[in-house]
């Protein structure tokens, strides 16, 4: 069996690469990746050393891929930043998002590979997310259970109207999902979509504007300066975490059973039992860090941010024993015994 993960050197794509390894021993396993992002080169040692190949290429170059077919193609590809574009050219994004899913596309037609494309809960529309109702708790904001259908406290379904803006990013990655679709429909494409929440795991080098959990350790780890930013800048926004090893799990049970899989489109989020706000995610890092560091407030929203996402997960839950297995403490310690195993270089980034 050949495997092909496009991002592969990054947080999700080597990640999986490293899973892949050790459920299928035998298998030929490729991780292609830009390395673009900042960080990502650190992954390329860790693939190597256990028998992962590494293939310097970039998707938006549909010249720039591995020779010979395979068996599947993991499109763990993207600019992943909700920000992306806003303040500049939007072009590295749709030609990264939306021209590199194209080429993937046309590589798995040319190849018959199974697809499984790793989509975002950011495809679901910006302002109704925002006037769903909501309460304020002493640490977090919480929505009710009326006002929006395909909305309610346990989270967003797959069933929420998709009409409305959702970000540069969230477009890219929609427009991906239904570039997909055609090509089901048109060349008999078999694929899979998962619709991924808030991942968090070691190997995860967190931005401002992706990657909380882990820039959240980092920042406690190294003394680093942090902002609660828009809501009032109480740090009361939520979000639920998804270990980056729980979904590696159930990508591994999609590809031993692909054909049942076939088709599959819905969410996959850690689900309103693995949630926190960001004060109580400073709470959290603070307790297991043994560190304290200052985090100053802004009120002013950010452009395209939102209150809460909590992921319903009732549709996959209702095809599949997987369940997230890893909670948000067990994430924050995860990562911190990662920033402490390498400090030296992540000091760097």
């Amino acid at each position: 069996m050949r495997i092909l993960i496009t991002g592969g050197a990054g947080f999700v794509g080597s990640n999986l690469a490293m899973a892949l390894r050790g459920a299928f021993p035998a298998a030929e396993i490729v991780s292609m990746d830009n390395l673009y992002r900042r960080g990502s080169e650190l992954n390329v040692p860790r693939l190597h050393k256990a028998g992962v190949q590494f293939h310097r290429g970039d998707v938006r170059d549909a010249g720039a891929f591995p020779s010979g077919a395979f068996d599947f193609l993991i499109e763990c590809s993207a600019e992943p930043s909700v920000l992306a574009g806003q303040d500049g050219s939007p072009d590295y994004l749709f030609q990264t998002n939306l021209a590199g899913a194209y080429h993937c596309l046309e590589k798995a037609r040319a190849w018959k590979s199974r697809l499984i494309f790793l989509s975002t809960s950011r495809v679901y529309p910006i302002a109704t997310l925002e006037a769903h109702p909501w309460r304020e708790e002493p640490a977090r904001f919480a929505w009710e259970d009326r006002g929006t259908a395909g909305i309610s406290s346990r989270g967003v379904a797959e069933t929420i109207d998709l009409k409305g803006a959702r970000s540069l990013y969230g477009f890219t990655k929609l427009a991906a999902e239904q570039l997909i679709e055609e090509y089901r429909a048109t060349y008999g494409l078999r694929a899979v979509v998962n619709r991924c929440g808030v991942i968090a795991g070691p190997w995860q080098f967190g931005k401002v504007d992706q990657g909380v959990a882990s820039l959240w350790v980092l920042a406690h780890h190294f003394g680093r300066p942090l902002s609660y930013i828009g809501y009032g800048g109480a740090g009361k926004q939520v979000r639920d975490f998804l270990h980056v090893a729980d979904l590696c799990d159930l990508l591994l049970e999609q590809i031993r059973d692909f054909d049942q899989w076939d088709g599959w489109l819905g969410n996959v989020a850690g689900g309103l039992s693995n949630t926190a706000s960001l004060c109580e995610l400073t709470a959290l890092c603070g307790e297991i860090t043994g560190k304290k560091i200052s985090i100053t407030s802004v009120p002013e929203n950010r452009p395209s941010d939102l209150r809460l996402f909590i992921g319903d997960c009732a549709k996959l839950f209702a095809r599949t024993t997987w369940r997230p297995g890893r909670n948000i403490r067990r994430i924050v310690q995860d990562i911190h015994s990662w920033v402490e195993e390498h400090a030296g270089a992540l000091a760097k980034l």
